[in-house]
């Protein structure tokens, strides 16, 4: 079974997905968020994913951003329609950071490098790798 985790936006959401072993996070798509659901519906019917991982938008204190309140909302939609599948939330202070520097570090041309949803997927890779770190035994 698979884990998916997300880099919520209100403009878009970065969708990374484990192997079937949950070795490997993988980028899968960057979607608007009217398409999410729609979109899971048709990945869930085809793939079982056992648990949704979504990045949690934290201040410096630890605190939650302004935007905290989409993902959380987000995350009731998640929950209302796909009840089997649990969710958690990770932190995700510092990953469009570490995306982006990836990137960079990648050599892709600048063009590429600036693209957004890029950068997203690659957000929520990181969100599932730091995921599947902290449940490593």
């Amino acid at each position: 079974m698979r884990i998916m985790a997300f880099d919520y936006g209100t403009k878009r959401i970065g969708i990374a997905v484990t192997d079937p072993l949950q070795i490997i996070a993988t980028a899968l798509i960057t979607i608007h968020p009217k398409d999410v659901i729609e979109y899971l519906k048709k990945y869930l019917s085809a793939e079982q994913v056992q648990t949704f991982v979504i990045g949690m938008p934290k201040q410096m204190d630890g605190s939650d951003s302004q935007s905290a309140s989409h993902v959380k909302g987000f995350i009731r939609l998640l929950k209302k329609t796909f009840p089997q599948v649990p969710t958690v939330t990770i932190d995700e202070r510092f990953t469009s950071k570490m995306a982006s520097a990836s990137i960079a570090a990648s050599g892709l041309k600048r063009s590429k490098r600036q693209d957004k949803s890029l950068i997203d997927a690659i957000s929520a890779v990181i969100i599932l790798q730091d995921y599947l770190k902290t449940t490593q035994h």
